[in-house]
């Protein structure tokens, strides 16, 4: 982690634009998020139902588990959005081919289109901004990005020769 105080003279570590670095990620959450909350509230979900909805999407026949070490939850928080994601027909849960115990998850239809229409606006303003900045500032922002995730296993998912990585495993007995 840079040292503000000896990096003084860099002005991108001044301490202000470290604060205006903090706050241009709060509005810019707020904003990437608005259209699909406002998809979200129509069917009672909220932001732990997205995310659920976006990663299960993304990586079909993903295992509860490796759902749990990516939005690092609880089990209880997770079991209560699954149960009213799959209770509504959004996503089904099978059992693995090699373990019955390993539980995988999918979209159904349903789920699909829904994970599309909230995705659909975040894609649209994310090429745009993508556009409007240029391959530079796209690479710079990735490395920002990137930086800023804690986790190794999690930063190496965006590396851009590696496979995907599963997610880090808790040692917490809670798999």
């Amino acid at each position: 982690m840079a040292d503000v105080k000896s990096a003084a003279n860099t002005p991108f570590l001044r301490e202000e634009e470290l604060r205006q670095g903090i706050e241009l990620l709060y509005f810019a959450y707020r904003d990437f998020t608005a259209e699909a909350d406002a998809m979200l509230a129509r069917y009672g979900f909220g932001r732990a139902h997205h995310r659920v909805i976006y990663f299960v999407g993304r990586h079909p026949r993903m295992s509860v588990s490796d759902l749990l070490g990516i939005l690092r939850i609880t089990k209880q928080s997770l079991s209560r959005v699954l149960g009213q994601l799959m209770q509504q027909g959004f996503i089904i849960q099978k059992p693995g081919k090699s373990d019955r115990r390993q539980r995988l998850l999918e979209l159904t239809e349903k789920g699909t289109e829904l994970e599309r229409q909230l995705s659909e606006t975040q894609r649209q303003r994310i090429a745009k901004a993508y556009r409007e900045a240029g391959a530079q500032a796209v690479e710079g922002f990735r490395k920002v990005m990137t930086g800023i995730i804690g986790g190794h296993a999690d930063r190496r998912r965006f590396e851009r020769d590696a496979q995907p990585a599963r997610p880090e495993r808790a040692n917490d007995g809670s798999r």
